[in-house]
């Protein structure tokens, strides 16, 4: 919504007085200090805009405020994020999840690896060096040991640096918490989540998912089949998270936290003077470490998943292949005019100038970056590792800076998009 339309809104919903409108049309002119998210020519970053039925739904549930702590402060919409939880887990195939809406995806990996610590307290976590840096974060706040596992080429976690971490842990006497990331949100790769659940179980680790950017596209068939098989080992993870907020549709703050054996809400027990009396069914209060959370986001999903359901061939498969299309296309047409590019794994596109030096190219793609937000085409900037890199050149640098496209909408499976970004 561009300031043309911001500046007439009177919200004639709302008791608003004369100050109170003037205040909004600052703010509404304030809001034009932001790029374009909206709109196709915005491809860079990871930000969705999300549908008018989830804003409506969401904007409508704010006029009750209700609070899914607990049943008394929000019995209706604590009722619907069951029922979004549910869904969510039966996308990934658990049959009973147990699970809750969170206020992103850090916040439901912090929950993941507080339940593996309660689980084992000694522990380790080990991710793909090339997953969300959240992990290492929240491992350092609950005090829980972190390691990283060297990734492949492709940005996959490398299954025999895994092993060899997974049997030093052993000869100590202690084991793992295996992060698997499906969707890493630099490049899009897929851990081979269907050979580590094997191998962790050799060994006695768990198996949490960060699926909190890849979790939608379970629904769809992926370019590479190892990736395909990957997602489908997720019912076999011991928890798993999604962010409903990136693919789902959903305003920020959106994410999901789920667990495939359901017995595990009994690392969250607690009790609560005042606020556990209404009903005696499980309150989503008592299994979450957030307290107080808006039932407007429960709301807001429900609606959504009304309109989209998860389903394999629906409305949502649908969105979501034409993300994927057009990344394939856009590769496509990279490489046709000349530009280095990665094989995209989602809807992600990696590419970049060619030229002879880490630190030649790297300053072309910033030059090629700088250059198309002047012509209002908004993309991303990426480090690219040596070992990422299949490309022949001179490491005069540790890494190398490339051009990162994100076609989340389905407005962006556009040849003349990708003919407006490819054009120098």
């Amino acid at each position: 919504m561009d300031w043309n339309e911001l500046k007439d809104l009177d919200f004639p919903q709302l008791q608003l007085d004369s100050e109170d409108q003037r205040i909004l049309k600052v703010l509404a002119e304030r809001l034009q200090d932001n790029y374009p998210y909206a709109k196709a020519n915005y491809a860079g970053q990871m930000i969705k805009p999300p549908h008018h039925l989830a804003q409506a739904a969401h904007w409508m549930t704010s006029f009750v405020n209700p609070n899914n702590h607990a049943l008394d402060g929000g019995r209706a919409t604590s009722a619907l994020e069951l029922e979004c939880v549910v869904a969510l887990g039966n996308m990934m195939g658990y049959e009973k999840p147990l699970g809750h809406l969170t206020s992103g995806g850090t916040v439901a990996n912090l929950e993941a690896l507080w339940v593996a610590r309660q689980a084992n307290p000694t522990t380790k976590v080990l991710a793909n060096a090339q997953a969300h840096y959240t992990h290492e974060r929240m491992s350092e706040v609950l005090g829980m040991d972190f390691g990283t596992v060297r990734a492949d080429a492709h940005g996959r976690m490398d299954l025999q640096d895994l092993a060899d971490q997974l049997s030093a842990l052993k000869q100590s006497n202690r084991t793992a918490t295996i992060v698997a990331t499906l969707g890493t949100t630099g490049i899009g790769a897929v851990d081979p989540l269907d050979k580590i659940i094997p191998l962790a179980h050799s060994f006695g680790a768990r198996v949490h998912v960060d699926a909190a950017y890849g979790g939608y596209f379970k629904l769809c068939s992926l370019p590479n089949t190892c990736d395909n098989d990957a997602f489908a080992a997720i019912n076999l993870a011991d928890s798993v998270v999604v962010d409903p907020h990136k693919h789902g549709l959903q305003p920020y703050g959106c994410g999901a936290v789920l667990f495939k054996d359901p017995s595990e809400g009994k690392y969250y027990k607690h009790d609560s003077p005042y606020t556990y009396f209404t009903s005696n069914e499980l309150h989503l209060g008592e299994i979450t470490l957030e307290c107080s959370r808006p039932g407007a986001s429960a709301a807001a999903l429900w609606a959504t998943l009304q309109k989209f359901p998860l389903v394999l061939g629906g409305a949502m498969y649908n969105r979501l292949d034409k993300s994927l299309q057009a990344a394939k296309g856009l590769s496509s047409t990279l490489n046709t005019h000349g530009y280095w590019t990665l094989e995209p794994a989602m809807d992600i596109c990696i590419f970049s100038k060619p030229g002879a030096s880490a630190s030649e190219i790297s300053a072309r793609n910033r030059a090629f970056f700088e250059s198309k937000a002047a012509q209002d085409i908004h993309l991303a900037l990426f480090k690219l590792s040596r070992e990422q890199c299949p490309w022949n050149l001179e490491w005069d640098q540790e890494n190398l800076v490339v051009i990162r496209s994100v076609l989340m909408k389905p407005e962006h499976n556009s040849p003349d998009l990708w003919e407006a970004i490819a054009n120098s």
